[in-house]
């Protein structure tokens, strides 16, 4: 999904939920400002979509819940509110409000050329903070890629890249699969060859 500012205004995050309420698209709320959500391409949502459904089938009966890009998540300690392509909690504190989560374990973006450098930069920047993220899935709608920022057991963050062909690793949810399930029936584009090649 990608963010563009709405209102040249600050809101609080009482105001954001009120106003929100009333409006056809989504929002995020950063540093009090609201950025209106635009919709992604087909491909964007058949990764997403894969996602939700392997691991929501993955977590049956666990306690923990698998949320879509309609559900928010709080930046800890901030009234910043982010809407992820998919997010996983499986902190009993995230049953307190049904405005939000704060408290994921795993949080999924499905990467586009316009959103890739916040993804890759000031977003996951925001989420880090969350000592309960384990996962951080980057994931390519262009290219069957997937790159994971895992928090291991020391707290240091690494990174996991994976190619066609590999089983990617969900340590966070106990989940292992291949890429290729992840990416059924996502048909790419070709791609683009530089004029004068041969």
């Amino acid at each position: 999904m990608i963010a563009t500012r709405a209102i040249d205004r600050h809101f609080t995050p009482e105001e954001y939920f009120a106003w929100e309420a009333q409006q056809l698209e989504k929002h995020e709320l950063i540093d009090g400002h609201v950025y209106a959500m635009t919709g992604g391409t087909r491909n964007h949502s058949d990764v997403a979509g894969n996602f939700l459904l392997l691991i929501k089938s993955h977590l049956r009966g666990s306690g923990c819940k698998t949320y879509n890009s309609d559900c928010r998540v709080n930046i800890l300690d901030t009234s910043n509110y982010i809407y992820p392509d998919l997010s996983v909690t499986c902190d009993s504190r995230d049953t307190f409000s049904s405005q939000y989560i704060t408290f994921p374990c795993l949080i999924v973006e499905v990467l586009s050329d316009s959103t890739e450098a916040y993804d890759r930069g000031k977003k996951f920047e925001k989420y880090r903070r969350n000592p309960n993220l384990v996962d951080y899935v980057l994931v390519s709608s262009n290219e069957m890629a997937i790159d994971i920022y895992h928090r291991n057991h020391a707290g240091d963050w690494v990174i996991l890249s994976y190619r066609k062909g590999d089983q990617v690793e969900l340590k966070s949810i106990h989940l292992s699969l291949s890429i290729e399930q992840l990416y059924e029936e996502v048909v790419f584009e070709p791609q683009n060859q530089e004029e004068g090649s041969d």
